[in-house]
């Protein structure tokens, strides 16, 4: 039985939704929408809990937007190309991470590390390109904040010159760049005044 676009699109929100880096801070006892950042990321779990808690946060996100993007547009009633239906549940399902329904559509985290998933199952070449970028720039200067930016530059560019500028993906790669660019204009604003923590520093409480 296949299922309805609206469907799809529920249950892409519902996967973005389930808030990762809450649970893990519950589980630790801390709530770390009061702790360091106050970002539900994987970047403030990494800061607050340690790098194990952190890195299975980040694989989580990275999961909940590649996998409505690779299960569900094949199981839905769609009789459009195929890719609009998956760029509409990857857009969902980072939505969801942003805005969880699950935290009462609260903040919820910046939405990097799903965006990341949903474009790895829509554009993997491209899209590994684009962490690469991210991991040399977080290496070389420490800031995951500034990482995060370039690798949102990088991708709209690569796509540009694989796909083509009016593909569908890169319009996406451009939309969630801008996205990207909105989410992190306080870290842009430290990173200007030189007040941007380090990746590696733990945040105070």
């Amino acid at each position: 039985m296949l299922l309805h676009p609206a469907a799809a699109l529920a249950l892409s929100y519902i996967s973005g939704s389930v808030p990762a880096a809450y649970i893990a801070g519950k589980w630790k006892g801390v709530d770390l929408r009061k702790q360091g950042s106050g970002n539900l990321g994987a970047t403030n779990v990494f800061r607050v809990l340690g790098a194990k808690i952190g890195l299975a946060v980040f694989a989580f996100d990275t999961a909940k937007g590649a996998l409505p993007v690779l299960l569900l547009p094949q199981r839905t009633a769609w009789d459009g190309a195929p890719v609009w239906l998956a760029i509409a549940c990857g857009i969902a399902a980072i939505m969801g991470h942003v805005r969880p329904v699950f935290l009462k559509f609260g903040r919820g985290g910046k939405g990097v590390a799903t965006a990341g998933g949903v474009f790895l199952a829509l554009a993997p070449l491209p899209t590994l390109a684009s962490i690469t970028a991210f991991v040399i720039i977080v290496f070389a200067s420490g800031y995951v904040s500034l990482g995060s930016l370039v690798a949102a530059s990088v991708l709209p560019v690569v796509l540009a010159l694989q796909l083509g500028p009016t593909a569908p993906l890169t319009g996406l790669s451009v939309a969630v760049a801008l996205f990207v660019f909105y989410t992190h204009r306080a870290n842009i604003g430290r990173l200007r005044r030189g007040e941007e923590h380090r990746f590696g520093k733990k945040a105070a409480s």
